[in-house]
């Protein structure tokens, strides 16, 4: 596999972000990332230097397909004590990265443009998808305020993203996410079911052969 910033492009130059409201409180930016990219993935990169990407293990035992790594005063982890916030790196004791400020700004920009003023997002996750990865239909509800919304930009190789409703069972939507885009919920949609179809083979001339998700919250 590619290393995961083996093949930065040139930048992603200005770009029209395109809105488009697909749920109530949801909202897709499309070309979100605008002409931030070399910030954003320089971001990502030092944060990913301190804390390298790892599978985590889920409750059940299970190693995750998706390497995580996380910036920020809290940090997502599971292992078997379960899913839950926390300040420090598990592995190392330390606590994680601080949120660079590029980060910081573009999650709370995002989340303006997309009618949620005032958010400030206290965690990134960030997640690496190799293909044939998939991140199974779930809710983010580890989160300690539901009122705030979640914001996740998607860099590199293109991914199906899953779009139930508030129960496990029914209709599942499927967007096709491009680099730079952004997705956007919360209000009657913050808990919806979502997730990530098998990533198919590609690669990006920003990160090689993978994709990148960056999901923002506020956890405390």
């Amino acid at each position: 596999m590619t290393d995961l910033f083996s093949a930065l492009g040139d930048g992603a130059g200005s770009m029209n972000i395109r809105r488009e409201d697909f749920a109530p409180g949801a909202v897709l930016l499309r070309g979100g990332l605008a002409d931030q990219q070399e910030a954003v993935l320089a971001a990502v990169r030092a944060v990913t230097a301190q804390t390298a990407f790892r599978r985590m293990q889920t409750p059940g035992g299970q190693s995750m397909s998706v390497a995580t790594s996380s910036c920020g005063a809290l940090g997502w982890v599971t292992d078997r004590k379960g899913y839950r916030y926390v300040a420090a790196d598990p592995q190392t004791g330390i606590p994680w990265p601080v949120m660079p400020g590029v980060l910081h700004g573009f999650a709370r920009a995002m989340a303006e443009m997309a009618g949620y003023p005032g958010f400030d997002p206290d965690s990134c996750l960030i997640n690496r998808y190799a293909a044939g990865v998939k991140m199974g239909l779930h809710q983010d509800r580890d989160e300690a305020d539901f009122t705030q919304p979640i914001v996740s930009l998607s860099l590199g190789i293109p991914a199906v993203f899953l779009w139930g409703g508030l129960a496990r069972t029914g209709p599942v939507r499927r967007i096709t996410l491009s680099h730079g885009d952004v997705v956007v919920w919360g209000g009657p949609s913050r808990l919806v079911f979502h997730g990530i179809a098998p990533l198919k083979p590609g690669t990006h001339p920003a990160t090689g052969e993978v994709r990148i998700n960056l999901t923002f919250r506020r956890a405390g």
